[in-house]
Formats: structure tokens, C-alpha cells, sequence
């Protein structure tokens, strides 16, 4: 098991923003937070990562306990964050973005060739290498947040709300990004509210509500089940 997640709560204050929240990871695996606005899915991400202090539970990523540990040093173990909202450098080039992300590593050969798979699969930036990043459109910007995630070498990849904001012919696109770098062996943590799209490309899925896993299971059956249908799948 590559992430297992016991029992997470956090508060803000007097409110309960997650309640004993529990589940897990294969390698692998692509798999999907989804719930309404509010249900948690955004705090789950931050508190793995620990950008937010946890009231109780524990993060166990590779069979290590990384609860406690710094941000930075859960990214040099191999888990990345792509921020909701893109979050990327705006003043800086596509490339010094890019090459951020690469900051914790010193194999330059490596980076070199990372750069390279990054542009391949996104072919707009290499369009755009010396381009402010502030000037891209949402899409660009939100591709340009994947790549430079990916010059970390990510194992596990956190994705905050990947299409948020983008028109659908860019959704589209951004999703089946999400599963070609899933197929070249990274294993993805989608957090999405587009609840259709992100069942149509995971493995499994964990339903949200005020704090609360409420559902899992397949994300195929979850897709079917008239009760996740009615509250996120528009019927």
C-alpha cells in the first residue's frame, strides 16, 4: 500500500473540517475524492501534505509515518501537490517554472530528459518555453502546474480541482493527461468536482460529506449507484 490515511481530523477553530476521515492508495492507482463544496476534499489534500495542522490521525506514505513531517520533506520523498487555483510562478518563464519544480534534485542529466518528457506531453508549453506564465490562459496555466509537479518525479501526485474554471474540450484534455502520467507509473490522488469525469478515470473513489467518507467502492459502480447519481452526477 502506497497511502494510508487513519482517522484524519482537523479543525479550524470550533468547526470540525474533517471528522476521522480513513482510506487508501494502491500503487498504481488512480483514485478520486469527489463531494460538494465544502465536504473536506481540499483539507484531506493540504493535511496529507501537511500544510495544515492535523487535531488527530495519522499519514502513513510508504510504509513511513510522514504525520509530522515538513512540507519540503514530504515532497523529497516522492508526494506532490498541484495546488487548486494552479498557484504558479506568474512573473516567471514556462521554463524557470518548470525548473522549480525540479528544485529538490540534483541529477541534472535527469531533469534535462524530464524536461523534455514534459514538453512532449504538453506541446503547448514547449510552444510557450520563454512566456511569461502569468499570460497563458487557465488551461496552459493548469498544465504548466502539472508539468512542473512532474519535474519533482512525483510517486504519489496530488491533484487539487484539475479543471476548475476550464472549458469542457479542455477538461477533456486535461483528464486524459491525468492518464497517460498514471500509465508512465505515477499514482494519482484526484481531488475533482466534476464528479463524472473523475469516475471515468478512476480506479476507485471515496465519497465526502461534511467531514465524512460516507461511500466507497469501484468508481465504475459508484458511477451507477442512483444515490451518487442524484447528488453528483445530475440524476
Amino acid at each position: 500500500m502506497m497511502l494510508k490515511v487513519t482517522d484524519l481530523e482537523v479543525s479550524y477553530g470550533a468547526i470540525k473540517a474533517l471528522r476521522g476521515i480513513s482510506f487508501e492508495v494502491n500503487q498504481g492507482e488512480i483514485i478520486t475524492l469527489i463531494g460538494s463544496n465544502g465536504a473536506g476534499k481540499t483539507t484531506t489534500l493540504h493535511s496529507i501534505s501537511n500544510i495544515i495542522k492535523k487535531a488527530g490521525g495519522s499519514v502513513v506514505f510508504e510504509d513511513e509515518d510522514i504525520s509530522s513531517l515538513s512540507p519540503d520533506a514530504i515532497v523529497r520523498r516522492g508526494l506532490i501537490q498541484v495546488p487548486e487555483g494552479r498557484r504558479i510562478f506568474a512573473n516567471l518563464s514556462v521554463r524557470d517554472n518548470l525548473e522549480m519544480g525540479a528544485f529538490t534534485r540534483k541529477d541534472k542529466a535527469g531533469i534535462k530528459d524530464d524536461l523534455e518528457m514534459v514538453y512532449e506531453m504538453f506541446p503547448r508549453l514547449k510552444e510557450r518555453i520563454r512566456q511569461v506564465a502569468g499570460t497563458l490562459s487557465g488551461g496552459e496555466q493548469q498544465m504548466l502546474a502539472m508539468g512542473r509537479a512532474l519535474m519533482s518525479k512525483p510517486r504519489l501526485l496530488l491533484l487539487d480541482e484539475p479543471s476548475m474554471g476550464l472549458a469542457p474540450i479542455l477538461v477533456d484534455e486535461i483528464f486524459s493527461i491525468i492518464q497517460r502520467i498514471n500509465k508512465a507509473g505515477t499514482t494519482v490522488l484526484l481531488v475533482e468536482q466534476n464528479a463524472y469525469k473523475a469516475l471515468s478515470i478512476a480506479d476507485r473513489a471515496y465519497i465526502l460529506e461534511t467531514g465524512l467518507v460516507t461511500k466507497s467502492g469501484d468508481a465504475g459502480d459508484l458511477a451507477k449507484d442512483n444515490a451518487v447519481k442524484a447528488a453528483y452526477l445530475g440524476g
